[in-house]
Protein backbone atom coordinates (compact mmCIF):
# COMPACT_ATOMS: atom_id res chain seq x y z
CA UNK A 1 0.00 0.00 0.00
CA UNK A 2 1.44 3.07 -0.70
CA UNK A 3 -0.18 6.72 0.68
CA UNK A 4 -0.10 10.38 -0.31
CA UNK A 5 -0.88 13.35 1.18
CA UNK A 6 -1.13 16.64 -1.31
CA UNK A 7 -3.47 19.65 -2.39
CA UNK A 8 -3.19 18.97 -5.77
CA UNK A 9 -6.43 19.23 -8.21
CA UNK A 10 -6.05 15.20 -9.40
CA UNK A 11 -6.16 14.16 -5.46
CA UNK A 12 -8.97 16.32 -5.09
CA UNK A 13 -10.64 14.88 -7.84
CA UNK A 14 -9.78 11.38 -6.83
CA UNK A 15 -10.65 12.15 -3.18
CA UNK A 16 -13.86 13.41 -3.82
CA UNK A 17 -14.84 10.16 -6.86
CA UNK A 18 -14.51 7.73 -3.59
CA UNK A 19 -16.17 9.86 -1.16
CA UNK A 20 -19.30 9.82 -3.83
CA UNK A 21 -18.80 6.11 -3.81
CA UNK A 22 -18.59 5.81 -0.02
CA UNK A 23 -21.06 8.09 0.95
CA UNK A 24 -23.37 9.37 -1.61
CA UNK A 25 -23.78 6.19 -3.30
CA UNK A 26 -23.31 3.72 -0.60
CA UNK A 27 -24.53 5.47 2.76
CA UNK A 28 -27.16 8.04 0.89
CA UNK A 29 -25.77 10.76 2.70
CA UNK A 30 -26.21 14.14 0.35
CA UNK A 31 -23.78 14.98 -2.10
CA UNK A 32 -23.80 18.94 -1.08
CA UNK A 33 -23.24 17.74 2.61
CA UNK A 34 -19.88 16.67 1.40
CA UNK A 35 -19.13 18.82 -0.99
CA UNK A 36 -18.42 21.47 1.44
CA UNK A 37 -16.12 23.83 -0.24
CA UNK A 38 -13.17 23.28 1.83
CA UNK A 39 -10.94 20.23 -0.91
CA UNK A 40 -9.20 23.08 -2.17
CA UNK A 41 -7.96 24.41 1.27
CA UNK A 42 -7.54 21.40 2.36
CA UNK A 43 -4.83 18.06 2.32
CA UNK A 44 -6.22 15.04 1.54
CA UNK A 45 -4.45 11.91 1.86
CA UNK A 46 -5.16 8.70 -0.74
CA UNK A 47 -4.49 5.59 -0.26
CA UNK A 48 -3.42 3.13 -3.31
CA UNK A 49 -3.09 -1.12 -3.56
CA UNK A 50 -1.87 -1.62 -6.81
CA UNK A 51 -1.99 2.08 -8.24
CA UNK A 52 -5.93 1.88 -7.51
CA UNK A 53 -6.51 4.92 -5.26
CA UNK A 54 -8.95 2.54 -2.40
CA UNK A 55 -9.38 5.30 0.42
CA UNK A 56 -9.28 9.06 1.43
CA UNK A 57 -8.71 11.32 3.83
CA UNK A 58 -8.75 15.25 4.21
CA UNK A 59 -6.87 17.40 7.12
CA UNK A 60 -8.83 21.13 7.02
CA UNK A 61 -7.14 23.65 8.14
CA UNK A 62 -8.61 26.44 9.58
CA UNK A 63 -8.20 29.38 12.40
CA UNK A 64 -5.92 29.49 15.01
CA UNK A 65 -3.73 27.06 13.63
CA UNK A 66 -6.08 24.18 14.40
CA UNK A 67 -7.50 21.86 12.08
CA UNK A 68 -10.69 19.42 11.09
CA UNK A 69 -10.30 15.88 10.02
CA UNK A 70 -12.92 14.51 8.12
CA UNK A 71 -14.05 12.27 5.05
CA UNK A 72 -12.47 9.36 5.77
CA UNK A 73 -13.82 6.81 3.21
CA UNK A 74 -12.76 3.63 2.57
CA UNK A 75 -14.11 1.60 -0.76
CA UNK A 76 -16.04 -1.61 0.06
CA UNK A 77 -13.91 -3.98 -1.10
CA UNK A 78 -10.83 -2.64 0.88
CA UNK A 79 -12.47 -2.27 4.32
CA UNK A 80 -11.12 -4.83 7.22
CA UNK A 81 -7.03 -4.11 5.75
CA UNK A 82 -6.14 -1.13 8.36
CA UNK A 83 -6.03 1.36 5.00
CA UNK A 84 -8.05 3.73 7.57
CA UNK A 85 -5.34 3.60 10.11
CA UNK A 86 -2.73 4.35 7.87
CA UNK A 87 -5.02 7.43 6.45
CA UNK A 88 -5.48 8.84 9.87
CA UNK A 89 -1.45 8.20 10.73
CA UNK A 90 -0.59 10.24 7.54
CA UNK A 91 -2.65 12.88 8.44
CA UNK A 92 -1.52 13.20 12.08
CA UNK A 93 1.66 13.18 10.68
CA UNK A 94 1.01 16.12 7.97
CA UNK A 95 -0.55 18.04 11.03
CA UNK A 96 2.71 17.46 12.99
CA UNK A 97 4.95 18.74 9.75
CA UNK A 98 2.31 22.21 10.07
CA UNK A 99 2.46 22.60 13.16
CA UNK A 100 -0.99 22.07 13.52
CA UNK A 101 -2.55 23.04 17.47
CA UNK A 102 -5.29 20.66 16.92
CA UNK A 103 -7.26 18.13 15.05
CA UNK A 104 -10.74 17.74 15.51
CA UNK A 105 -13.37 15.54 14.07
CA UNK A 106 -16.93 14.90 13.92
CA UNK A 107 -17.08 10.66 13.92
CA UNK A 108 -19.73 8.50 13.69
CA UNK A 109 -20.43 6.88 17.43
CA UNK A 110 -19.48 3.71 17.00
CA UNK A 111 -15.96 4.54 16.30
CA UNK A 112 -14.99 6.59 19.56
CA UNK A 113 -12.59 3.53 20.33
CA UNK A 114 -11.17 3.44 16.91
CA UNK A 115 -9.97 7.15 17.22
CA UNK A 116 -9.15 7.30 21.42
CA UNK A 117 -6.29 4.60 20.01
CA UNK A 118 -4.89 7.80 18.24
CA UNK A 119 -5.22 10.00 20.59
CA UNK A 120 -8.22 11.61 20.18
CA UNK A 121 -10.77 12.93 23.26
CA UNK A 122 -14.35 12.33 23.44
CA UNK A 123 -16.00 16.13 24.03
CA UNK A 124 -19.75 15.49 22.80
CA UNK A 125 -22.51 14.60 20.61
CA UNK A 126 -23.23 16.47 17.77
CA UNK A 127 -25.43 16.26 14.31
CA UNK A 128 -26.85 13.40 12.56
CA UNK A 129 -25.56 13.16 9.18
CA UNK A 130 -28.82 10.67 7.54
CA UNK A 131 -28.82 7.64 9.99
CA UNK A 132 -25.69 8.70 11.25
CA UNK A 133 -25.16 9.86 14.88
CA UNK A 134 -21.55 11.93 14.94
CA UNK A 135 -19.99 12.55 18.01
CA UNK A 136 -17.02 15.67 18.26
CA UNK A 137 -13.50 14.18 19.37
CA UNK A 138 -9.94 16.61 19.45
CA UNK A 139 -6.56 15.98 19.79
CA UNK A 140 -4.63 18.38 20.76
CA UNK A 141 -0.69 19.58 20.70
CA UNK A 142 1.40 17.94 21.30
CA UNK A 143 0.01 15.52 18.39
CA UNK A 144 1.76 11.98 18.16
Amino acid sequence: MRVVVSNDTETILISQEIRNEVFVQEQGIPLHLDLDGLDSKSYHSLAYIDDVAVGVARLALVEDNNAIMARVAIKKDYRGKGIASKLIESIIAKAQQLDINSIEIHAHEYLEKYYEAFGFQYIKHVEKVGKHQLIQMCLTKPIT
